[in-house]
């Protein structure tokens, strides 16, 4: 027979050899009866189910939570570095280039053209022949302007030995005095005879010497437009020739009135402003000469002053008319903390740069640009030194996560000294 205790457990019992009962020396658990054993499965079975909801509604919070909130992958950025170096402060405007001198030729005789002696975009000296008109007709005026001094030049001598005589016998009284005034009258009268004729003489020789057309400065001949054969007037409103003077040769160009107190100031203090002429696209230098005069005063109407800069031009690369970049250095800045335009942003605060930080994280940072020359900038608010994002600006904020690109060569600034 059985018994059970509060506990749940069963002992066996059993009788000794006299016949009475006793316990046994161990209690064995006794198998639940088949309704506990049910009981206690339920349990298990419901504990197991719990565990799974719980362990599946994990997982969902998890990827939801990942789904929501995704990892945010660094901004992928190159970078530059900000130096120490020189810049110039240039003032820049749009100029002509403008030739000292410009030499239309015109006859100054009338006459046929005999030779024209120069080659279309020849270049010429001072002396070198240019057009002749026939000498012939000039050469013959001269000719009687020669005869006719000789004439007078006889008769002027004739007179003055006439004058000796009569100046002897008026010392003897063999002739009055009036009869010596008349040969005086006439040895003067011989003497104006003989200027008049030299002076046509002269005028003869000048008009033979215009015949013959030469070259009054060093240029270059523009186009022709005359040709052997033609009447030309004396000063025709047709030019013979067109001579430009390329070597030196100088640029116009206007700045604002803002600009010239330190353009004054510096020409002032004895400096020799450089001016650099660049094409039409201001990428290529063209020539670079110096600061020559400016004008007296500033226009009213556009708020500009003229100046005039002077450029050698030995290999012609500045030709008449043609416009230009100009840019006037007006001062040096040295020693400043220079950047490449490509790093500097812009809002509606100002200028700012995106600076790299330790933690591979970029804080946006205010700054001044003080001077561009080029695609560098002398900036203020940085140290030199100081490492900036260069691009992937669309991507970033202050803040955001960065990291190098591998292959990104780093920008460097070239320090400026013009």
């Amino acid at each position: 027979m059985t018994s059970s205790n509060g506990l749940g457990e069963h002992a066996v019992m059993s009788r000794s050899p006299d016949g009475k009962a006793g316990k046994n020396a161990s209690l064995r658990p006794s198998i639940p009866p088949p309704g506990r054993r049910r009981g206690w499965g339920r349990i298990a079975i419901g504990s197991i189910l719990v565990l799974g909801v719980i362990a599946l509604y994990a997982h969902w919070k998890a990827r939801s939570n990942s789904a929501t909130h995704p990892t945010v992958p660094p901004v992928m950025i190159s970078t530059a570095t900000a130096t120490s170096g020189d810049i110039g402060v240039y003032v820049q405007a749009l100029g002509t280039v403008t030739p000292l001198n410009t030499v239309s030729l015109t006859a100054r005789v009338s006459g046929q053209i005999s030779k024209v002696e120069y080659r279309e975009g020849q270049r010429v000296h001072i002396g070198d022949p240019l057009v002749e008109i026939d000498p012939a007709p000039f050469q013959a005026a001269v000719t009687q302007a020669e005869g006719q001094l000789a004439r007078d030049q006889a008769q002027l001598e004739l007179a003055k030995v006439n004058l000796v005589r009569e100046t002897d016998l008026l010392n003897k009284k063999v002739v009055s005095k009036q009869e010596y005034d008349t040969q005086v009258a006439t040895d003067h009268q011989s003497e104006g005879a003989v200027k008049l004729d030299q002076g046509n003489l002269d005028m003869a020789r000048v008009n033979l010497a215009y015949c013959h057309i030469t070259s009054p400065i060093d240029g270059l001949v523009g186009l022709r437009l005359v040709d052997p054969g033609n009447i030309v007037q004396a000063n025709g409103s047709t030019p013979l020739v067109m001579i430009t003077q390329l070597q030196p040769i100088t640029v116009e160009f206007n700045v604002a009135e803002d600009d010239v107190p330190q353009i004054v100031q510096a020409v002032h203090n004895g400096k020799q402003l450089t001016v650099d002429a660049y094409d039409r696209a201001n990428k290529k230098k063209l020539a670079t000469g110096t600061l020559g005069a400016f004008n007296s005063q500033i226009d009213p109407t556009t708020g500009t002053l003229r100046l005039r800069a002077i450029f050698k031009n030995d290999d012609d690369s500045l030709f008449p008319n043609q416009f230009v970049n100009a840019r006037l250095l007006v001062d040096t800045h040295t020693g400043v903390t220079l950047l490449p335009n490509n790093a500097i942003q812009r809002n509606d605060d100002g200028t700012f740069v995106y600076s790299l930080q330790p933690n591979q994280t970029v804080a946006a940072n205010t700054i001044t640009v003080v001077t561009t020359n080029g695609n560098v900038s002398e900036v203020q608010g940085l140290q030199p030194g100081a490492v900036v994002t260069a691009d992937s600006f669309n991507r970033l904020s202050d803040g955001a996560k960065v990291a190098i690109r591998p292959a990104a060569v780093e920008a460097k600034v070239v320090s400026h000294n013009k």
